[in-house]
């Protein structure tokens, strides 16, 4: 038996799971559940960075009476693009900025006039999206922050968590890959980026691949945490959609993935990058998967839209679980309003309720009249943008998708799922709901020799995580609905 911890942070929450490899099936134990919420200042939305470590570090102190044995491994992954600086002692200069913050708005049609788009995308194959880290970092020029001027490392989230653990600086693969600053064929930083960017090279560690030993958890935190045995650490596929990829039983060429959580993540394995003009003017990403995998996706605002209809409706006294969310969108009418998850009205909108009946109003639609309307207008809207990316795909790649294959909270939500396979007209397989904690494990099993391959895993996950399978219903005209969404003008 083989025992990993994975610590899994995402946009909205963290957790640590302990995984147990044996018989050829990998079994979860969740022993640590926190929020993760961002704090606004007057210098604008950040992380509580410090809160995170807290809430790692209290996760780590349970393991000591769970586990006699050493751990096999140790791995991190977390959101993408976000970053920390650090001064030369290895202190943070100020807590991460929040990808979110309005700080990023206008910047790429700046950064376009000194930087044509054209350039950046042959070199990274990355969309063009104002949370990008290039983007983050132009801000700060572009504002006058000096704090790049100062430092002397920049870490991205889950190499921060490596730094404190184990006193390595690196930057994993897969999420360097999401910066907009790495060259997707050469598989490092693109220094001519960084000096068009005033970016100094110097402030950016070594690129390292995905299952990268890198030493020993520091044995000061190790007693901290009351740990009896050495624990190694792996940087796994720290970027959390690359750890939920990993996990995706049955991926292959006739089947594209969905990891659907705060965002959706829509996309297939390749083996290399496709940058062409046709990709670029797709805005489709090219992010490093494991085993030397390209990830060719796009991102959609995923579950982010319900989230914050529900904060709202909280805000308003009105409490809904999911379940209760689902039941009120199967009891709405069907297609009556839509809108583009993608749109910038979305991305920051304090009251997304009222923003979606605004853009609803705006494009000559109905306004959703209640609760049940606006949630069956995110998840149709939801379930539209993905068949628009997987017709995308196919005409990119030449491949046909026959399968879609589901992962992550997204897959709790049944009407999703249904409503999914509805729209896209093809068989969604969805599960397992904790993908990323399990690939984050899968990669520290490759690495550490318990496992031969990602493919091994992929099969062991199969074999041990629920998943449930949805066939299409005919009768809905969902493609005229993606025409009359997708027009020219509508947003």
């Amino acid at each position: 038996m083989h025992t990993f911890l994975a610590i899994d942070i995402g946009a909205s929450s963290g957790r640590l799971i302990l995984g147990r490899l044996g018989d050829g099936r990998l079994e979860a134990q969740e022993i640590h559940r926190f929020a993760n919420t961002p704090v606004q200042l007057p210098t604008g939305l950040h992380w509580d960075i410090l809160r995170l470590w807290h809430e790692v570090t209290a996760g780590l102190a349970k393991l000591p009476a769970l586990l006699d044995a050493p751990l096999d491994g140790i791995g991190i992954d977390t959101w993408a693009v976000d970053y920390a600086l650090l001064d030369e002692a290895g202190r943070l200069l100020g807590n991460p900025h929040h990808y979110r913050d309005q700080r990023t708005a206008g910047m790429p049609d700046a950064v376009a006039r000194s930087l044509p788009p054209e350039r950046v995308y042959a070199r990274t194959g990355i969309q063009q999206m104002p949370i990008n880290t290039l983007y983050q970092l132009a801000s700060m020029r572009a504002h006058g922050d000096r704090t790049l001027d100062h430092a002397a490392h920049l870490l991205l989230i889950p190499d921060l968590f490596h730094y404190w653990m184990t006193g390595q600086l690196v930057a994993e693969y897969t999420n360097a890959s999401t910066t907009q600053l790495l060259d997707a064929r050469a598989r490092c930083w693109a220094g001519d980026l960084l000096d068009a960017l005033g970016v100094p090279a110097r402030i950016l560690p070594d690129v390292v691949a995905p299952g990268t030993a890198l030493g020993q958890l520091r044995p000061e935190l190790a007693a901290a945490c009351g740990l009896r045995h050495a624990a190694p650490v792996y940087a796994t596929a720290t970027h959390d959609t690359a750890s939920a990829v990993a996990a995706v039983p049955g991926l292959d060429a006739h089947s594209a993935y969905i990891s659907s959580g705060t965002w959706s993540l829509v996309g297939v394995e390749l083996d290399a990058p496709i940058l062409s003009e046709q990709a670029q003017h797709l805005n489709f990403t090219n992010e490093g998967g494991v085993a030397g995998s390209i990830r060719l996706l796009k991102n959609v605002g995923g579950l982010w839209l319900l989230q914050e209809c529900q904060r709202q409706w909280q805000r308003e006294g009105r409490t809904y679980g999911w379940d209760e969310l689902g039941a009120l969108a199967e009891a709405a009418p069907p297609l009556r309003s839509l809108v583009d998850p993608d749109a910038p009205d979305f991305l920051s909108p304090g009251d997304m309720p009222a923003a979606i009946r605004a853009y609803c109003r705006r494009s000559g639609q109905p306004e959703p009249a209640d609760a049940g309307a606006v949630v069956r207008c995110c998840m149709e809207s939801l379930a539209l943008a993905y068949r628009r990316v997987i017709e995308q795909i196919e005409a990119l790649t030449g491949r046909q998708i026959r399968t879609i294959r589901m992962v992550g909270g997204g897959t709790k939500d049944a009407t999703l799922c249904q409503l999914t396979a509805d729209a896209c007209g093809r068989e969604v397989v969805a599960g397992p709901v904790e993908a990323t904690a399990l690939g984050n494990m899968l990669v520290q099993a490759v690495a550490s020799g318990a496992l031969p391959s990602i493919q091994a895993g992929r099969a062991a996950v199969a074999r041990s995580a629920p998943q449930r399978t949805y066939a299409p219903r005919p009768g809905t005209n969902w493609g005229a609905a993606q025409a009359a969404l997708y027009r020219e003008g509508t947003h």
